[in-house]
């Protein structure tokens, strides 16, 4: 077994510090999460944790914005950031010996941003050019579709990028708020993977975050329930959800009832997601793209958060080959659920999974991302050698039964957008009876 020389301390105030020495690399990755993102804003919130990450580049009270990107440019290395349902991360890479000063610079960003109303004023037309962007990018937008389908009227339905009405009314104050309530130092984990002296880098993150939520003014108001607290498990809901859109393809995205990403199952359901649609040898792929040649592009994907899942394929198509495209991938569907996984598909997916976590151990942001992920839902840490021996013990039967379990027609839904006929009574069939009549 492999020595791994992986740490974990809690500062005074509770932010967790989780590191990874590994010292045959010449770099260092560094990130700052926070357990905070688009499912725990309020209706008239949607958009401020995207918000508050472009904003933590706009300048600090010791540093300018060009000043903060000319010095990390200096170093050589990548500053950079984003916003998920579930979270929201800054981190840097840079070769180790610029890690000591990446360090002070991101504490700088995170603690000492002042939001100025220019600079506010200024990026609320950047975000808004941003969300115009996923408009004109059917793929991007499908999915946003999709998300607010199958789990409208929650939180973690809506769109990271939020509501123009909502960037547009961002103030100063508006953002201060937001984080008053929801950075909360226990909603914290700082991630360090690379080459590195722990001792030294251990004593600077503490001399620089050990304040952080007491002595700070501008935290004392933080919600006392913390923002997990505050989540919603969404409902599923299966139905049919069609935007009419002037595009050359239609776009479609068929979902299914997932599993949270703690779930028992989950390399189970990674393996599923692998030999349906996961790669050029699924079953998805080879029977539309390579066999039929309907599509150009196809795939499925599972999202997994903390207390709920979907499981999700994509495609698009000519508008005369939809309905041809609909039917051959539920076809494919209920064979995975009616006839046994094939051994040597299972194997390749599961050696897929297995090559997937190999090659991510070379980047070291990979491995920070991972120290934090593995922190922020389950509050440990895996071996590589754990998370091996989690996916050799995937077999057939338990994917069979989740193919049972998941894929089920009756907890379908479909979102279509694009050239769309006005009779849309074809789609709505396809919910009833799991195929597109006509």
């Amino acid at each position: 077994m492999s020595v791994r020389l992986y740490h974990k301390e809690v500062l005074d105030n509770g932010i967790r510090v989780v590191t990874e020495e590994i010292p045959f690399v010449k770099s260092a990755s560094l990130g700052i999460w926070v357990d905070v993102g688009s499912r725990d804003e309020s209706e008239d919130e949607a958009g401020l944790s995207h918000f508050v990450e472009h904003m933590l580049f706009k300048g600090t009270s010791r540093r300018t914005a060009a000043q903060i990107a000319q010095e990390m440019d200096g170093l050589g290395g990548d500053l950079n950031a984003f916003t998920s349902r579930e979270s929201t991360a800054f981190y840097a890479k840079v070769v180790d010996e610029h890690l000591s000063q990446t360090v002070s610079l991101l504490a700088d960003l995170f603690r000492h941003s002042v939001f100025s109303p220019v600079e506010i004023e200024r990026e609320k037309r950047v975000i808004l050019e941003e969300i115009k962007m996923v408009e004109d990018d059917p793929e991007d937008l499908i999915h946003d579709l999709h998300t607010a389908n199958v789990w409208s009227g929650n939180p973690i339905g809506r769109p990271i990028l939020g509501k123009v009405s909502v960037i547009r009314s961002v103030t100063h104050r508006k953002i201060v708020d937001y984080i008053d309530r929801k950075y909360r130092p226990e909603q914290i984990v700082i991630s360090v993977a690379g080459r590195f002296h722990r001792t030294a880098l251990l004593k600077q993150i503490d001399r620089l975050f050990r304040t952080f939520g007491i002595k700070d003014s501008r935290w004392r108001r933080a919600e006392p329930a913390g923002t997990a607290a505050l989540r919603r498990i969404p409902q599923t809901n299966g139905r049919l959800f069609i935007r009419r859109k002037r595009l050359e393809q239609t776009h479609l995205c068929l979902g299914f009832p997932g599993l949270p990403l703690t779930h028992g199952d989950r390399y189970g359901i990674y393996a599923l997601n692998t030999l349906l649609g996961g790669g050029m040898s699924s079953r998805l792929f080879q029977e539309i793209r390579e066999k039929r040649g309907l599509v150009y592009s196809i795939y499925s994907q599972f999202a997994g958060f903390k207390d709920t899942g979907m499981l999700t394929v994509y495609a698009a198509a000519s508008p005369k080959m939809v309905r041809q495209v609909i039917n051959v991938t539920m076809r494919v569907i209920r064979m995975a659920r009616e006839r046994h996984i094939r051994q040597d598909e299972l194997a390749r997916a599961v050696d897929q999974l297995k090559g997937n976590i190999l090659l991510s151990l070379e980047s070291t942001n990979s491995r920070m991302s991972r120290l934090a992920k593995d922190e922020l839902y389950f509050g440990r840490s895996f071996t590589l050698e754990e998370t091996l021996g989690e996916i050799n013990k995937i077999s057939k039967r338990q994917v069979q039964r989740l193919c049972d379990l998941l894929l089920d027609p009756r907890k379908l839904s479909l979102t279509v957008l694009g050239p769309v006929p006005a009779d849309i009574r074809p789609f709505q069939s396809l919910l009833s009876n799991g195929r597109i009549d006509g």
